[in-house]
């Protein structure tokens, strides 16, 4: 099993969203950027578990667990010149962007914000708390898994 972190802005489509969609699972769409694509695409799998992460907020940090429930598809977004995530250069025969299903699982106890795992000396080489790291999409160590369920 592999672990990730997937981030989104909580007044688009946070964790509330998510409970909320029908079984609670829902395709992680609007990835525009080529290596959270690659990890989407080639690298998630059916039963990872995904911390779910809310960005560009007071408080960004992580609020939930999400399981993936679909391995990487077709965007259909790039493809629909409506869509705010269209992509005129993705074709469906040959396409550019991927995205995920992801279930609810459940709601951490409280909010682990970014601040407080930067003072975490335990996560070091976390990939988001590396600098300049901007991805939407990304992996977790088991080790710091384990760790951040910990400080629940």
């Amino acid at each position: 099993m592999n672990y990730w972190l997937m981030k989104s802005e909580p007044d688009v489509f946070g964790i509330d969203h998510l409970m909320a969609m029908p079984k609670k699972t829902e395709h992680w769409d609007g990835v525009r950027n080529y290596q959270a694509r690659n990890m989407m695409r080639d690298q998630m799998k059916k039963g990872d578990l995904v911390f779910f992460y809310h960005s560009n907020c007071k408080e960004p940090g992580i609020v939930g667990i999400a399981k993936v429930v679909k391995e990487g598809y077709p965007d259909h977004t790039a493809f629909n010149p409506e869509a705010k995530y269209y992509d005129p250069k993705s074709d469906p025969e040959n396409p550019r962007w991927y995205m995920v299903d992801i279930q609810h699982k459940r709601k951490l106890k409280r909010t682990i914000t970014l601040q407080e795992l930067k003072q975490h000396p335990q996560l070091e080489g976390m990939a988001l708390l590396r600098k300049g790291n901007r991805l939407s999409v990304m992996p977790v160590d088991k080790n710091h898994w384990d760790y951040i369920l910990g400080m629940e």
